[in-house]
């Protein structure tokens, strides 16, 4: 079952795979004129009523693959203004074969004639609310009519999501939906098309994956989250990228507590960042309250980028995680303890394959990537946490949903690029949850990499990522 927001990605990412998005308006329009052929026999008449957007190109191409049937096409509104060159291009096929497709430019004065089968492709999944003109008009004739009422996708009007209805909404028969079933749609007379999407446009982050994202132009101050970094001691510049990371990924506010030994050359590596220290010259359990108290007004926490392996630190953050409830990307030294942690907190942990193993994980190092991503769900499902385990293929799991991600390369092996990483994850983590802001950190990180080694070659710092984050994450969709 896919979201209808979930099926936009995966729509883009398997077009970033190069199944073309004309091939599956193609194999979709099929699939609205098999449903056809299944509720009437040939002969028979046939209305299809069409929005101006892909769901009314479906119909367009269903048009061609009816020519034994007496149908006609209704597009509801002006050709010049259909909104996507594949619909026009298959609304033009459609003239130019001399087929009857009429243009309606006011719904009111709709005619459908007396057909035995209505074809609604009106509006598709990505569209909400109740219905307005000339949709609710052209709603009213269909369910007036009394034809059988074949929809595509999803019936005009419902939420796909939910299945309601706000207001007026077509009333189907049948309903034709594509690639996999959506959660407000469901019974008998739905059938799922098989139209040509490969399984790995939706497990491979792609694209696509950057829909989750959104920048509304009335946002306010802090509506994009505020990260704190806790880490540091013996080493100064993780906390620092990560930190910086996180306000390059989008993060309103970042601190950074860390401890007052190095605070200084902390906040000298970006000027943007809140350095909040504490007493000592590492993390120990006398820190917490300190910690606890920033940790409360944030709304995520990245947990461990150079706090180091000494015994108090490790006892510091167990006692942190058993009474934390909130948000928190747990990198580096930190992931040790995570499965012996009884908490309420939303994790996304961040091993490499080695931190994995210390984990009490499995083995993924030699592993085929398939079998990697088994491992690590099993482990994910145990330790009741989302895993994202770095390696030339990123695994991203809760231990039920799962994604992989392929960008990145060899030149990324430097230090101080998963503590970007972490960052990028913890700004992610303030406003969608955990798989996808694992999946799409991952992502951005690795093509921020790809892009660094296409233009400079092999020897990048962790830090020349952070100028090529912002486009790898909000770049554009058609790259």
């Amino acid at each position: 079952m896919i979201t209808p927001e979930r099926m936009a990605a995966v729509d883009e990412n398997a077009a970033a795979l190069g199944v073309a998005r004309k091939q599956l308006m193609e194999s979709s329009g099929n699939a609205v004129a098999a449903a056809v052929r299944r509720v009437a026999e040939p002969g028979a008449t046939v209305a299809l009523v069409c929005g101006r957007g892909n769901n009314g190109g479906d119909a367009f191409v269903a048009a061609r693959f009816l020519d034994d049937y007496d149908a006609t096409v209704h597009l509801l509104g002006r050709p010049e203004s259909i909104r996507t060159d594949i619909a026009h291009e298959n609304w033009e096929a459609l003239r130019a074969s001399e087929s009857d497709a009429r243009v309606v430019r006011d719904s009111r004065a709709l005619d459908l004639g007396d057909p035995d089968v209505v074809v609604d492709a009106m509006l598709g999944t990505g569209v909400t609310g109740a219905l307005r003109q000339p949709e609710r008009h052209a709603a009213e004739r269909i369910n007036e009519c009394g034809a059988t009422v074949v929809s595509v996708d999803v019936p005009s009007g419902v939420d796909a999501t939910t299945g309601e209805a706000p207001g007026v909404a077509v009333d189907a028969d049948r309903v034709v939906t594509f690639h996999d079933a959506k959660p407000g749609l469901d019974g008998e007379r739905v059938t799922v098309a098989d139209i040509g999407i490969p399984e790995t446009a939706d497990l491979f982050v792609g694209p696509g994956d950057r829909r989750v994202l959104c920048r509304p132009s009335d946002a306010h101050k802090g509506a994009f989250g505020e990260v704190l970094v806790v880490g540091g001691g013996p080493y100064t510049g993780a906390p620092a990228l990560a930190g910086r990371a996180a306000m390059r990924a989008g993060a309103d506010l970042v601190r950074v507590a860390c401890p007052a030994a190095v605070a200084r050359e902390v906040q000298a590596f970006e000027e943007g960042l809140i350095v909040r220290p504490f007493d000592g010259d590492r993390l120990t359990p006398a820190a917490l309250d300190h910690v606890r108290s920033l940790a409360a007004n944030h709304d995520t926490v990245v947990f461990g980028p150079g706090l180091g392996d000494a015994g108090p630190t490790l006892s510091a953050v167990r006692d942190f995680l058993a009474g934390y409830d909130g948000r928190s990307v747990v990198d580096a030294d930190a992931l040790q303890v995570v499965p012996e942690v009884d908490t309420d907190a939303t994790l996304l942990c961040t091993p490499h394959a080695g931190e994995l193993r210390a984990m009490g994980g499995p083995d993924v190092g030699d592993a085929d990537w398939r079998e990697r991503l088994d491992a690590v769900a099993d482990f994910a499902a145990e330790v009741g946490h989302t895993l994202l385990v770095k390696g030339a293929y990123d695994t991203v799991t809760d231990g039920e949903r799962r994604r992989v991600n392929r960008t990145g390369n060899p030149g990324m092996t430097v230090g101080g690029t998963g503590d970007v990483l972490a960052g990028a994850a913890g700004a992610l983590l303030a406003t969608v949850d955990p798989l996808d802001a694992g999946a799409l950190a991952a992502y951005a990180n690795g093509l921020a990499g790809d892009r660094i080694v296409d233009r400079e070659g092999y020897g990048l710092l962790a830090s020349d990522l952070l100028d090529e984050l912002p486009r790898a994450l909000w770049g554009g969709r058609d790259e």
